[in-house]
C-alpha cells in the first residue's frame, strides 16, 4: 500500500498478556497489551455459541482492538487527514491472516473507513489458545434469523422492535462493562469491550469496524447471515453527503462501507453475511413514527441516549444529562418532534430551551456548571450540518447524480430509483428541520448559528 510522503509511520505493536513493552524514546510507537489497553470478555459470547466459537473469532476481536487503539491514540493532522499505520498483531490463526485476500480486504476496509494508510503484520501467538474450539448442538427451539447491533440509541430500540417476529432477532450490545438489563427491556447479549490509552483523537471512525466485526462474529457462531444496521437515513447518509472542512467523510453507516466489510468477513471467517439497512431511505422521525404504530410505550424512547458529549461535560447535580445541542441531540429532538412526542426536556438536556435568544439562557435556571467550549462548537456544527442537508433538497438531479450512482451500486437498485429515494429522503428531512426550527421561534440562537452569527 502506498504511503504519504509527508507522514511518518506510526507503529502499533500489540503484546500478549504478560509481555512487557520495550523501552523506546520514539513517540511514534505504542505497545498496547491484550487484557490491559485492549480488553474484551469472550465468555459473553457463550449465550449464542451454537455453531462453535473458534480462535479466529478471538483474533478478529484483537484486530478490532488494535485498529481502534491506533485510531484513538494518534491525532489526525491539521493540514493532512491521513495517517500511516504499521500494526503488528499476534494471532492464533496466522496462516489465515497472512493470506493475500484477507490482508488486502482488511487494508481496504480499514483505509476506506478511517481515511488512513494501514499495513498489518501478523505473527504467531505464543500463549495458550484463549478461544474455545468446541461444538454445540443447535437447540430445536432456536430460531434466530437476524443479528442487530443494539445500543442505548433510539434507532436501535425502534428498529429491533420493527424487525422482531417470533423472537427471531439476536441483539448484540457492545459495552465497556456488563450492565444490568433495564426493566421490561427485551433480552440482548452484552460483549464487554474496551480500548484505553491517551485517546487524543475524537473522530474514532474505527468504532464502525468494531461493531461490524462483533456482529459478524455473532452471526457466524449462531449460523445467521442477515445483520441489520439500525441507523436511519440522516445518520447513515448525512455524514457523507455533508462533510466538514479538511475532514474525511464518515462512512461508518454508509452502504459502500458495508459492501467492503462483507467481502472482508467472507475472506477471514469464510461466512457470508449481509449488512442490511431497512431505514436507509427514512428519516429518524419516520422510524419513530413507525415504532409508535406498534403500540409500544414511547417511554422506551425517552430513556434512550443519543448525545456525543463526554460525561464530565454534561453532569448536573451528579446526574448525567444529554447536552441537547450536538448533532446527535439535535437530530433526536427534531425527530421526536416530527413523531409527535413531547419530551420532558428539563429532565433530559443540559440545554433544554432552544427558544432562547442566546445559548447561555438555554440552560437550566439553577445550573451553575461552567459551560465547556466544546459543547457550543458541537452545537454550531450540528445546526449548520442539518441546515446544509436540508438545502440539498433543492439540488437538481444532475447535482445528486454522483451520489445516486454510488448508492445504487451499493444497494443493488437502479440509479433512477436511488435518485428518487434520495430526493424524497432529503425533502422529508428539510420539512422536519423547517418545522422544528419554526416552533423554536424566529429569534432563537439556533437560527443565528445557522447564519454563522
Amino acid at each position: 500500500m502506498s504511503r504519504s510522503k509527508h507522514s511518518k509511520v506510526l507503529s502499533i505493536v500489540v503484546l500478549e498478556s504478560g509481555q512487557k513493552p520495550k523501552r523506546v524514546s520514539s513517540k511514534k510507537i505504542r505497545f498496547p497489551r491484550i487484557g490491559h489497553e485492549i480488553k474484551f470478555d469472550i465468555d459473553a459470547l457463550d449465550t449464542y455459541d451454537y455453531i462453535g466459537w473458534s480462535n479466529i473469532h478471538y483474533d478478529l476481536l484483537v484486530v478490532s482492538g488494535a485498529i481502534e487503539f491506533a485510531d484513538r491514540n494518534h491525532r489526525h493532522g491539521i493540514s493532512q487527514w491521513a495517517r500511516n499505520f504499521k500494526v503488528k498483531i499476534p494471532v492464533h490463526e496466522v496462516a489465515i491472516w497472512k493470506q493475500k485476500d484477507v490482508q488486502g480486504r482488511l487494508c481496504e476496509v480499514a483505509r476506506y473507513l478511517t481515511g488512513d494508510d494501514w499495513e498489518f503484520n501478523f505473527i504467531q501467538r505464543q500463549g495458550d489458545p484463549e478461544g474455545k474450539n468446541r461444538q454445540k448442538c443447535l437447540p430445536l427451539e432456536y430460531n434466530k434469523q437476524i443479528v442487530i447491533a443494539y445500543s442505548d440509541g433510539i434507532d436501535s430500540v425502534c428498529v429491533s422492535a420493527l424487525c422482531e417476529k417470533n423472537d427471531e432477532v439476536l441483539r448484540v450490545r457492545v459495552t465497556k462493562n456488563k450492565s444490568t438489563r433495564k426493566k421490561d427491556e427485551r433480552p440482548f447479549d452484552q460483549v464487554p469491550f474496551e480500548v484505553t490509552g491517551k485517546n487524543v483523537e475524537s473522530s474514532v471512525r474505527s468504532r464502525g469496524f468494531k461493531f461490524a466485526a462483533i456482529t459478524a462474529i455473532a452471526a457466524h457462531i449462531s449460523g445467521v447471515e442477515k445483520i441489520v444496521v439500525p441507523e436511519s437515513g440522516q445518520g447513515a447518509l448525512g455524514p457523507v453527503l455533508i462533510t466538514l472542512h479538511n475532514t474525511y467523510a464518515d462512512y461508518r453507516n454508509y452502504p459502500t462501507y458495508f459492501r467492503k466489510m462483507e467481502k472482508f468477513i467472507k475472506a477471514v471467517l469464510r461466512h457470508q453475511v449481509s449488512y442490511e439497512q431497512p431505514r436507509l431511505w427514512h428519516t429518524k422521525g419516520q422510524t419513530i413514527k413507525e415504532f409508535r404504530s406498534l403500540d409500544r410505550p414511547y417511554n422506551d424512547l425517552i430513556t434512550t441516549r443519543s448525545c456525543w458529549q463526554k460525561r464530565w461535560n454534561v453532569i448536573i447535580g451528579g446526574k448525567r444529562q444529554q447536552c441537547g445541542l450536538c448533532a446527535a441531540c439535535l437530530l433526536r429532538r427534531m425527530s421526536m418532534h416530527a413523531a409527535g412526542i413531547d419530551e420532558p426536556v428539563e429532565n433530559i438536556y443540559f440545554f433544554p430551551d432552544l427558544t432562547a435568544e442566546h445559548y447561555s439562557d438555554a440552560t437550566l435556571k439553577d445550573n451553575n456548571v461552567k459551560l465547556h467550549e466544546s459543547i457550543i462548537k458541537y452545537g454550531i456544527i450540528g445546526a449548520q450540518h442539518f441546515q446544509r442537508l436540508a438545502n440539498m433538497a433543492k439540488l437538481s438531479d444532475e447535482d445528486l447524480s454522483a451520489y445516486a450512482l454510488e448508492l445504487a451500486e451499493a444497494t443493488k437498485i437502479s440509479k433512477e430509483e436511488a435518485l428518487k429515494k434520495l430526493k424524497i429522503l432529503l425533502q422529508n428531512h428539510a420539512q422536519e428541520w423547517d418545522d422544528f426550527l419554526r416552533v423554536q421561534g424566529e429569534n432563537t440562537f439556533l437560527r443565528r448559528w445557522i447564519k454563522g452569527c
